[in-house]
């Protein structure tokens, strides 16, 4: 299981991505295109154009790692459907449930959010 902790945020590359692309490429995507940092633990999702096959890459304390899935049959979700989204935000959950086969239509909580505990 990739990151199983609520903590760990997911993030979905808005556009087909050419997965020819290794980690330099993949990670040069995530700063440039998302302006999010890859050393940060958060995980990044990228889907090819014809939807057959998936990464997703992670910074896991000591090294970049890049997670491939391509499907037998059927295809991802387009996750570029929503207009002008360079990525969109995925729970560990929808992750799980993406990389199964499953479509992402409508989003309704199902979690609370997760709470910070303040001292003094």
């Amino acid at each position: 299981m990739i990151g199983s902790s609520r903590a760990v945020r997911v993030w979905a590359y808005g556009a087909p991505t050419d997965l020819r692309k290794g980690f330099d490429s993949l990670t040069a995507l995530v700063e440039r295109e998302m302006k999010l940092d890859v050393l940060s633990g958060d995980c990044f999702l990228f889907v090819s154009r014809n939807r057959h096959s998936a990464k997703v890459l992670l910074w896991d304390g000591t090294g970049l790692c890049v997670y491939q899935k391509r499907m037998a049959r059927g295809q991802f979700a387009a996750l570029w459907e929503t207009p002008a989204a360079s990525s969109l935000k995925l729970t560990m959950s929808e992750l799980s449930l993406f990389l199964e086969g499953a479509n992402l239509r409508g989003r309704l909580p199902l979690s609370p959010q997760q709470i910070s505990v303040k001292r003094g």
